[in-house]
């Protein structure tokens, strides 16, 4: 997507594109939610954030909504401990997310983030009473987040390096599901060798595709969030226009696609 939006999303998948600002997501699922259930369709919303996003005011108004209303959706929740930066110790007194049902009037369930097998179970018999009792349910999936959150995060800063090697070797849900399969017969080492080989042939060649790939024109952020562009916005188009042809060393126009 493009314009004001800076998340992916597809009608065809049934993913609302999600906003940039934290926890917007929540009161529009709650929203979407209630507009399925005057559809009478066997179907309900899946809205998935971070512990962070919880403490966002939006969350609070959306399950509230959901709860007094009705609405079939899943608030799936990923603690993974930390938000942006800060340690859950640090953002709320209460017992994490799923305790907060008492308070809404609405079921909740947590469990290990990290077991693929608890995740869809979980998950499984939370759409099945959304659905069947037309009401909303909330998730929370118990994790860790290992890597920065992101380019500009140093997670140094606020936990120690041991903290998260443990979790990014002992209690990794990737080495977990490996030991699960290989303890079956239906994984090996020799399989992981392949895979690890195919995979970094298929990465290597879409990097040289990318970076034979023209980017994108710069006058393309002006499309897809108006279908009429307002005049405030034609004005600044104008003036980009202008500004690119009285710098053209510094904006390599020739690299960039065409505007059709």
């Amino acid at each position: 997507s493009s314009g004001i939006n800076a998340e992916y999303g597809g009608a065809k998948a049934n993913i609302q594109t999600v906003s940039s600002p934290l926890g917007t997501q929540i009161p529009q699922a709650a929203g979407h939610a209630y507009a399925l259930k005057q559809t009478d369709k066997d179907v309900c919303v899946v809205c998935y954030f971070g512990e962070g996003a919880a403490s966002e005011g939006d969350a609070h108004a959306a399950m509230n909504m959901a709860a007094v209303l009705d609405c079939p959706v899943l608030f799936f929740c990923r603690n993974n401990g930390y938000a942006i930066s800060t340690s859950t110790k640090d953002q709320y007194r209460g017992d994490g997310i799923a305790s907060r049902g008492i308070g809404y009037g609405m079921p909740a369930v947590r469990f290990d983030g990290n077991d693929l097998f608890a995740v869809y179970n979980a998950t499984k018999a939370a759409r099945k009473l959304a659905v069947e009792e037309q009401k909303p349910v909330i998730l929370e999936a118990m994790t860790y987040r290992v890597g920065h959150h992101s380019t500009s995060d140093d997670s140094t800063a606020y936990r120690s390096v041991d903290e998260v090697n443990y979790w990014d070797t002992v209690d990794t849900p990737i080495n977990r599901i490996r030991s699960y399969l290989t303890d079956r017969g239906w994984w090996s080492e020799s399989h992981e060798k392949e895979l690890r080989s195919t995979t970094r042939t298929e990465i290597l060649r879409a990097f040289k595709e990318a970076e034979t790939t023209k980017l994108p024109n710069p006058l393309l952020m002006f499309d897809d969030a108006w279908d009429t562009l307002p005049l405030a916005l034609q004005d600044q188009k104008q003036e980009l226009i202008n500004h690119l042809k009285r710098h053209p060393e510094h904006y390599p126009l020739d690299k960039c696609e065409d505007l059709e």
